[in-house]
């Protein structure tokens, strides 16, 4: 039950990253992008019916660990506390800036509230990047499980690092460069006119800047964590996974300047899925790992409940992931199409 409860998390995960993800990327791509009112209106609009609803499987997400692995969700939301309510401000931040900005029709406030949003999306995917490297890395993990991490210290990995060094950084700029990639091609998939074709431009050279970061972020986590990829070198068949990032990269970008944008988006979900799956890879059947001492790992056996309750939690899960699965079905097949600004406002 340990095996498949921490790939069901990891599903939740990879589903928010590839759904929200976009989010985000329109965020960050806004006050660049859309040069007026109105196609600052329209990038909105573009994700205006789901991406309150991309969100809930952050809450999903993490609800389920509370469930599956009780002490990793101890131990993580009490060492990384600082990071976790930045993090949860900044959604607030970027709630308010979406629902507010076409309600107050005052020119000062719409400013205050597109830079709000594209600096909400941006700070939340570093943080997302930091917070993933910072778990691969390890944590100075205690005898009773429990850590302390403050901002920062020296800026390098080590027995007791910061929230911030060298590597999280990393992860965070990957991040970044990622979802603005992500958001780009939602954008250009979404959008006709000027605005497609800034989208596209954008995905150009940021496409080739996010190819350096991935091929510069393996032997930076290999430095940063020696044990990365022993379970690549136990099952040699996972080096797919490696090979199916760099395919995916390259498919953004031929299909992007081929101007095959559902392509292209495709190709971007599959990277940032193989993204996340890769670092499962190397993290499993550690669920958090101590940066001083491997005995500390939190590991599955550990972290896991009890059998009876795993049982029927998978019940309820699954009746859970049906009705959503149902709901986004529904809600992306109604608002599927290119977005305007006239009444009917998608598919056309």
């Amino acid at each position: 039950m340990g095996f498949i409860w921490f790939w069901l998390v990891a599903i939740m995960l990879v589903a928010y990253v590839v759904f929200d993800g976009f989010d985000l990327g329109v965020g960050i791509l806004h006050p660049f992008i859309a040069q007026t009112d109105e196609e600052r209106q329209i990038t909105l609009r573009s994700i205006g019916p789901v991406w309150d609803g991309n969100e809930v499987w952050l809450l999903a997400g993490g609800g389920t660990l509370y469930f599956a692995f009780p002490l990793l969700y101890a131990s993580a939301f009490s060492g990384f506390y600082l990071a976790l309510m930045i993090v949860l401000w900044l959604l607030i931040g970027r709630a308010v800036s979406v629902e507010l900005r076409s309600h107050i029709h005052m020119d000062v406030w719409r400013s205050f509230f597109d830079s709000l949003f594209f600096a909400s999306s941006a700070l939340l995917a570093i943080f997302y990047g930091a917070a993933l490297a910072n778990v691969i890395r390890g944590v100075p993990l205690g005898e009773d499980g429990y850590f302390f991490l403050p901002l920062w210290t020296n800026w390098r990995v080590g027995p007791q690092p910061g929230i911030l060094d060298w590597y999280t950084v990393i992860g965070g700029v990957l991040a970044l460069v990622a979802l603005t990639v992500h958001g780009a091609l939602y954008l250009a998939m979404k959008t006709e006119g000027a605005l497609q074709i800034r989208a596209r431009a954008a995905t150009h050279w940021i496409g080739l800047l996010l190819l350096i970061l991935t091929v510069l972020s393996l032997p930076a986590s290999v430095f940063a964590r020696p044990d990365t990829l022993d379970n690549y070198r136990n099952y040699p068949v996972l080096f797919l996974i490696p090979a199916v990032i760099l395919f995916s990269l390259i498919g953004i970008i031929q299909f992007s300047r081929k101007a095959d944008d559902g392509k292209a988006f495709g190709c971007s979900c599959v990277y940032l899925t193989m993204m996340m799956v890769g670092a499962a890879v190397a993290l499993y059947p550690r669920l958090l790992p101590s940066s001083a001492d491997p005995s500390r790992d939190i590991t599955i056996p550990k972290a896991i409940s009890g059998p009876y309750a795993l049982h029927v939690g998978l019940i309820w899960w699954t009746l859970g992931m049906i009705l959503a699965a149902t709901y986004f079905v529904v809600v992306y097949r109604m608002f599927r199409g290119k977005v305007s600004l006239d009444t009917s406002g998608y598919g056309h």
